[in-house]
Protein backbone atom coordinates (compact mmCIF):
# COMPACT_ATOMS: atom_id res chain seq x y z
CA UNK A 1 0.00 0.00 0.00
CA UNK A 2 2.78 2.16 0.62
CA UNK A 3 4.49 1.66 -2.67
CA UNK A 4 1.37 3.19 -4.13
CA UNK A 5 1.21 6.12 -2.31
CA UNK A 6 5.31 6.57 -3.29
CA UNK A 7 4.58 6.11 -6.94
CA UNK A 8 1.54 8.75 -6.85
CA UNK A 9 3.71 11.22 -5.67
CA UNK A 10 6.67 10.49 -7.71
CA UNK A 11 4.35 11.26 -10.69
CA UNK A 12 3.02 14.70 -8.84
CA UNK A 13 6.64 15.55 -8.66
CA UNK A 14 7.80 14.91 -12.23
CA UNK A 15 4.48 17.37 -13.00
CA UNK A 16 5.72 19.63 -11.02
CA UNK A 17 9.12 19.63 -12.53
CA UNK A 18 8.11 20.10 -15.62
CA UNK A 19 8.58 16.23 -16.76
CA UNK A 20 4.82 15.44 -18.11
CA UNK A 21 2.11 17.27 -19.85
CA UNK A 22 -1.20 16.32 -18.86
CA UNK A 23 -4.39 16.37 -21.07
CA UNK A 24 -5.76 19.85 -22.11
CA UNK A 25 -9.22 17.85 -22.31
CA UNK A 26 -11.13 15.03 -21.83
CA UNK A 27 -11.32 13.01 -24.81
CA UNK A 28 -9.57 10.34 -27.75
CA UNK A 29 -6.20 11.49 -27.96
CA UNK A 30 -5.30 10.85 -31.90
CA UNK A 31 -1.91 11.77 -33.69
CA UNK A 32 -1.59 15.13 -35.01
CA UNK A 33 -1.28 13.61 -38.76
CA UNK A 34 -5.07 12.64 -38.19
CA UNK A 35 -6.33 15.84 -38.12
CA UNK A 36 -8.01 17.03 -41.48
CA UNK A 37 -6.07 19.71 -42.08
CA UNK A 38 -3.36 20.49 -44.39
CA UNK A 39 -1.39 23.05 -41.50
CA UNK A 40 -1.43 20.95 -38.79
CA UNK A 41 -1.20 17.74 -39.95
CA UNK A 42 1.44 18.38 -42.10
CA UNK A 43 3.44 19.25 -38.58
CA UNK A 44 4.26 22.76 -40.40
CA UNK A 45 3.72 24.95 -36.92
CA UNK A 46 5.41 21.65 -35.34
CA UNK A 47 4.94 18.40 -33.86
CA UNK A 48 1.68 17.44 -31.62
CA UNK A 49 -1.33 15.67 -30.84
CA UNK A 50 -4.92 16.28 -31.11
CA UNK A 51 -7.98 15.49 -28.37
CA UNK A 52 -11.26 15.10 -30.19
CA UNK A 53 -12.88 16.37 -26.84
CA UNK A 54 -15.93 15.29 -24.42
CA UNK A 55 -16.11 18.47 -21.93
CA UNK A 56 -15.46 21.84 -23.37
CA UNK A 57 -13.14 23.57 -21.27
CA UNK A 58 -9.75 23.98 -22.15
CA UNK A 59 -6.95 23.25 -19.41
CA UNK A 60 -3.13 23.76 -19.36
CA UNK A 61 -0.81 21.01 -19.95
CA UNK A 62 1.67 22.32 -17.42
CA UNK A 63 2.92 24.51 -15.57
CA UNK A 64 3.38 27.77 -17.52
CA UNK A 65 3.05 31.33 -18.53
CA UNK A 66 0.18 32.43 -21.34
CA UNK A 67 2.15 34.43 -24.41
CA UNK A 68 -1.16 35.20 -26.75
CA UNK A 69 -4.80 34.91 -26.29
CA UNK A 70 -5.99 35.12 -29.80
CA UNK A 71 -7.35 38.25 -29.61
CA UNK A 72 -11.12 38.58 -30.67
CA UNK A 73 -11.77 34.96 -31.98
CA UNK A 74 -10.33 33.38 -28.66
CA UNK A 75 -10.08 29.72 -30.62
CA UNK A 76 -6.76 29.55 -29.58
CA UNK A 77 -4.08 30.05 -26.90
CA UNK A 78 0.26 30.15 -26.95
CA UNK A 79 2.17 29.40 -23.61
CA UNK A 80 5.74 28.87 -22.68
CA UNK A 81 6.31 26.31 -20.02
CA UNK A 82 8.45 26.54 -17.42
CA UNK A 83 11.46 24.43 -18.85
CA UNK A 84 11.18 26.92 -22.34
CA UNK A 85 9.02 24.78 -24.58
CA UNK A 86 6.34 26.58 -25.92
CA UNK A 87 3.32 25.52 -27.17
CA UNK A 88 0.13 26.35 -29.26
CA UNK A 89 -3.60 25.12 -28.00
CA UNK A 90 -5.64 25.39 -30.76
CA UNK A 91 -9.71 24.62 -30.75
CA UNK A 92 -11.25 23.34 -33.57
CA UNK A 93 -10.57 23.22 -36.86
CA UNK A 94 -11.25 26.85 -39.15
CA UNK A 95 -12.97 28.13 -35.38
CA UNK A 96 -10.97 31.57 -35.90
CA UNK A 97 -13.83 32.42 -38.50
CA UNK A 98 -16.40 32.22 -35.63
CA UNK A 99 -14.75 35.28 -34.54
CA UNK A 100 -14.85 34.37 -30.73
CA UNK A 101 -18.71 32.60 -31.16
CA UNK A 102 -18.71 30.29 -28.44
CA UNK A 103 -15.47 31.00 -26.96
CA UNK A 104 -14.91 32.35 -23.34
CA UNK A 105 -11.17 32.98 -22.74
CA UNK A 106 -10.30 32.58 -18.80
CA UNK A 107 -6.24 33.92 -18.87
CA UNK A 108 -4.55 36.66 -20.33
CA UNK A 109 -1.47 37.35 -22.10
CA UNK A 110 1.39 37.31 -18.50
CA UNK A 111 -0.42 34.85 -16.64
CA UNK A 112 0.77 32.07 -14.55
CA UNK A 113 -0.86 29.12 -14.97
CA UNK A 114 -0.71 25.57 -13.45
CA UNK A 115 -1.30 21.74 -15.04
CA UNK A 116 -4.92 21.84 -14.84
CA UNK A 117 -5.68 25.58 -14.83
CA UNK A 118 -8.90 26.72 -16.55
CA UNK A 119 -7.89 28.41 -20.05
CA UNK A 120 -10.64 28.85 -22.57
CA UNK A 121 -14.13 27.65 -22.95
CA UNK A 122 -15.58 26.62 -25.75
CA UNK A 123 -18.99 25.42 -27.04
CA UNK A 124 -18.96 22.16 -28.97
CA UNK A 125 -22.48 23.10 -30.02
CA UNK A 126 -21.71 26.08 -31.70
CA UNK A 127 -18.51 24.94 -33.37
CA UNK A 128 -20.68 22.15 -34.43
CA UNK A 129 -23.42 24.90 -36.01
CA UNK A 130 -20.94 26.24 -38.44
CA UNK A 131 -19.82 22.85 -39.76
CA UNK A 132 -16.80 22.45 -38.26
CA UNK A 133 -14.85 19.90 -36.05
CA UNK A 134 -13.62 20.81 -32.04
CA UNK A 135 -10.63 18.71 -32.58
CA UNK A 136 -8.14 20.55 -30.82
CA UNK A 137 -4.42 20.64 -31.29
CA UNK A 138 -1.60 20.78 -28.68
CA UNK A 139 1.79 22.01 -30.93
CA UNK A 140 5.30 22.21 -29.69
CA UNK A 141 6.10 24.99 -31.94
CA UNK A 142 10.04 25.84 -31.17
CA UNK A 143 11.00 21.88 -30.90
CA UNK A 144 14.19 22.60 -32.91
CA UNK A 145 14.96 24.91 -29.54
CA UNK A 146 13.77 22.83 -26.86
CA UNK A 147 14.11 19.73 -24.52
CA UNK A 148 13.09 16.40 -26.54
CA UNK A 149 9.20 16.03 -26.14
CA UNK A 150 7.71 12.71 -26.46
CA UNK A 151 4.01 13.31 -27.32
CA UNK A 152 1.31 10.25 -26.66
CA UNK A 153 -1.35 9.02 -28.28
CA UNK A 154 -3.80 6.13 -29.20
CA UNK A 155 -5.95 6.50 -25.47
CA UNK A 156 -8.73 8.15 -23.55
CA UNK A 157 -7.46 10.76 -21.76
CA UNK A 158 -8.98 12.53 -18.49
CA UNK A 159 -8.30 16.52 -17.79
CA UNK A 160 -5.61 17.47 -15.76
CA UNK A 161 -4.88 13.07 -15.48
CA UNK A 162 -3.76 11.40 -18.15
CA UNK A 163 0.02 12.11 -19.02
CA UNK A 164 0.14 13.20 -22.82
CA UNK A 165 3.75 14.05 -23.41
CA UNK A 166 7.35 13.44 -21.57
CA UNK A 167 10.04 15.66 -21.57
Amino acid sequence: MLSFFKKKAAKSEEAANGKTMKAYLTGKVIPIEEVNDGVFSAKIMGDGIAIIPENEVLTAPADGEITVVMDGSFHAVGMRLDNGVELLLHIGVDTVGMNGEGFKPYVTVGDKVKTGDNLIGFSKSAIAAHGLRDVTMLIVTNGDECPPVKLMSGMDAVAGETVVAEM
